[in-house]
């Protein structure tokens, strides 16, 4: 209750109630309630918000499911450590922060909580003041920002596993994706623990240290750790390094956890790192058993092609990077390459037998989901007491050996190594990354198994109403940062709305997702249109102030003149007329009237053009036929000034129409462009996958699968009718087609709405 509501009723209730002697005790009583509850206010946050922005909702702590805290308050409060929800609002939803009613409990954020003398407790510390003087602020990680790109000075975690075993995307992580605009190449390592996964992650990242190193037995590396560079060969991207905790660490001893690990380092990266010791054999394939299981813990949606193709077509490249390598790369005493070697180890038994499908399953599991394996091999790095301060080595302190080994893989990765991009080749930005992390762990957190059409589905969601959010708000903040009202003229206006129109769509079509039928693009450019219409009203307004502050100025003394009649005599037509001239061309000659210029000199002279006859009338000394000349030098004036009028109109309207036009095409460009590059990784993802089917099918034939070489023949010919289909260009969009006839077409209603404009 707000301290004026309060005050309100005190007075209603003392003006009725009090005068009545019965229920005098009981007004004393209800006043003074009253006057505590204005006096002891606490605070309250309340704030609004907009559409596109981000809302959360603690489903540990509510106790009406609607209530919401805005993203400043919620990183401020412990919610951010329970089992929250985000979501993006539509607009007009109130930040419930400090409506006690509506809480189980933590009520306020830290910067919203009461102090004792806010409950009117001056002498103990209020148990809100005192949680949350334990709860220290979250710690901001330190990045850099430049040109849509994050440059960390160390990892940050991205997802944490509590004390409960659950997971939870971290707040700071997700403030630094949230910056990152362009996209991302995302390289994830897995593997058992102790194994050095993070010394190469540091080598990618061009740095001595980064991702904690241990030389004990004690597994350093919890959750997934996150950093986040420039890109150091692809400009305009950001490489995201993702550190995992080891697989496998006794101390933990749960398989199920280590499970889903591996499958969000699957779904997350565009390629994914195996590290391991020693030789590739039976028990280092064993120790990928995790790959096997995930068709159980990812789901796809029934189409076309079977599940693993599916599955392929989105899962990252595989690397796998075996350490402390000590054997000769030879077979049948021929050399071979480090790749030969990873896919000789992959070779398929014949035969039906437990233990031939035993040794089968997950070299099977590695060609059906991974269509692009590569291998690295590397010798020990340094000795074993070196080994314990890895850290502090440098290359000169390695084995040349191995320096040469580890720059050949970051040379690959660095090079090679593509943008992360979710079916039909939609490539993700950092927000969209987090968005996703998010979205995948919470599906885990309830239960259920990551679907990767529902992520895509909940990724366009999220982003596309974003993205018209921001977009607009762009435009209108350059809007109003570069244009100074009155602008000269309309196509003055129209420099700027284009140039912020056309930086707007970018923003748009770099941070939308999958926007089906358009409908957000077209979203976007409607409301660019109501805007650009409104500063089109505004800027008429402040041409008409500017315009009638001129002309009176310019004719102050005719309009004095006719005040007190000195040009109702004899001769005085004549000074009228040199008067108004003088006015006009003094009002034509001064600066910066703006757009209105010649439409409020028409009013003006049409105006004096009734008082003018009056004059003129009573001029004595003009003869008739005087006065007929200059009837008729009046009459062509004015159909001069009515070209001149129609001319400035006709100017206008015609380059609002052009930009309504422009607007259209260049809508049609960048969509187009951000088609094509989509077009074009489509391509490369089926081309990825049927090189691998086509592989697979061969490999099956020399080892005597017939089979299932025959089974997989259907499925290399769908993926050759989508390839056909991928590399025929797309049409322009349907939806822009009809738009930009509509503009031709219906001519006339499109002029009428501009001409309302300017108040045509």
């Amino acid at each position: 209750m707000c301290l004026n509501h309060s005050r309100g009723l005190i007075a209603n209730f003392l003006r009725h109630d009090i005068s009545v002697a019965r229920g005098f005790r009981s007004a004393l009583m209800t006043v003074c309630v009253l006057v505590q509850s204005w006096q002891r206010q606490t605070p309250r946050c309340g704030r609004v918000s907009r559409s596109g922005e981000t809302i959360y909702s603690c489903r540990d702590c509510v106790l009406d499911p609607t209530c919401v805290m805005c993203q400043d308050c919620f990183q401020y409060s412990i919610h951010s450590r329970h089992n929250f929800k985000k979501r993006v609002s539509n607009g007009g939803t109130a930040c419930n922060c400090g409506e006690v009613d509506v809480w189980r409990s933590a009520p306020y954020c830290s910067q919203h909580a009461p102090t004792a003398s806010d409950l009117g407790e001056p002498t103990r510390t209020s148990r809100w003041e005192k949680q949350w003087h334990e709860v220290p602020l979250p710690r901001q990680p330190e990045a850099s920002v430049t040109g849509g790109s994050v440059t960390m000075n160390e990892p940050i975690c991205l997802i944490d596993t509590g004390r409960d075993g659950r997971m939870s995307v971290q707040q700071g992580a997700l403030q630094i994706l949230e910056q990152i605009q362009q996209p991302v190449v995302v390289v994830a390592v897995v593997g058992l623990y102790r194994t050095g996964k993070s010394y190469l992650m540091n080598r990618l990242a061009g740095r001595q240290s980064g991702f904690a190193l241990g030389s004990t037995i004690e597994s350093k590396t919890k959750g997934i750790w996150m950093w986040c560079v420039p890109h150091p060969f692809k400009d305009g991207h950001t490489l995201v390094l993702l550190d995992t905790e080891g697989l496998g660490d006794v101390e933990k001893g749960d398989d199920k956890h280590d499970t889903w690990i591996f499958c969000l380092a699957v779904l997350l990266s565009s390629t994914l790192v195996y590290n391991s010791l020693g030789i590739i054999d039976n028990i280092a394939l064993e120790k990928l058993q995790f790959v096997t299981e995930l068709t159980e813990h990812i789901r796809v949606k029934s189409s076309d092609h079977s599940r693993n193709t599916e599955l392929m077509r989105v899962f990252p490249s595989f690397v796998w990077t075996v350490r402390d390598f000590t054997l000769e790369l030879e077979l049948n005493g021929k050399p071979i390459t480090s790749d030969e070697y990873l896919e000789n180890s992959l070779k398929l038994k014949s035969g039906s037998t437990p233990e031939v499908e035993r040794h089968n399953k997950v070299r099977q599991s590695l060609k059906e989901f991974f269509a692009v394996r590569r291998c690295f091999v590397m010798d020990r790095p340094a000795s074993a007491a070196k080994m314990k301060r890895m850290e502090q080595l440098t290359d000169a302190d390695l084995e040349p050996s191995f320096v040469q080994q580890a720059q050949q893989f970051c040379s690959y990765i660095h090079q090679q190594a593509q943008v992360k991009t979710m079916r039909g080749g939609r490539g993700l930005t950092g927000r969209m990354l987090g968005s996703l992390a998010e979205t995948y762990v919470e599906a885990i957190r309830s239960g259920k198994v990551p679907c990767l059409e529902s992520a895509v589905e909940a990724l366009a969601k999220i982003q596309n109403g974003r993205a018209v959010a921001e977009a607009l708000e762009f435009y209108w903040a350059k809007m109003t940062r570069k244009v100074q009202f009155p602008t000269e003229t309309q196509e003055a206006l129209s420099r700027v709305h284009t140039s912020a129109e056309k930086q707007a769509i970018s923003i748009f079509i770099k941070a939308s997702f999958n926007d089906q039928d358009y409908k957000h693009q077209q979203q976007l450019k409607a409301s660019i249109e109501e805007k650009y219409g409104a500063l089109c009203k505004r800027n008429v307004k402040e041409s008409r102030k500017v315009c009638w502050s001129v002309i009176r100025r310019v004719f102050a003394s005719l309009d004095h003149g006719l005040s007190n009649g000195s040009y109702m005599r004899p001769g005085g037509y004549r000074k009228f007329r040199s008067a108004l001239d003088q006015g006009a061309q003094l009002y034509r000659s001064a600066k910066r009237k703006g757009v209105m210029s010649e439409e409020v000199l028409t009013e003006y002279l049409e105006e004096k053009h009734v008082v003018g006859q009056s004059v003129r009338a009573a001029d004595q000394n003009l003869t008739d036929a005087q006065k007929k000349m200059e009837e008729e030098n009046i009459r062509r004036e004015e159909a001069e000034q009515q070209q001149r009028l129609l001319q400035q109109r006709t100017r206008m309207q015609e380059q609002a129409l052009r930009d309504l036009e422009e607007s259209n095409q260049e809508n049609i460009r960048q969509l187009n462009r951000k088609m094509e590059e989509e077009r074009h990784r489509n391509q490369k993802e089926l081309q990825r996958v049927l090189s691998a089917k086509l592989q697979e099918q061969k490999e099956l034939l020399e080892r005597g699968f017939d089979r299932r070489a025959e089974d997989l023949e259907e499925e290399i010919k769908k993926l050759k009718r989508d390839k056909r289909e991928a590399e025929k260009p797309k049409p322009e969009p349907s939806c822009w087609s009809e738009v930009k006839a509509g503009l031709k077409q219906a001519g006339k209603a499109v002029g009428k709405k501009v001409a309302s404009w300017f108040g045509f």
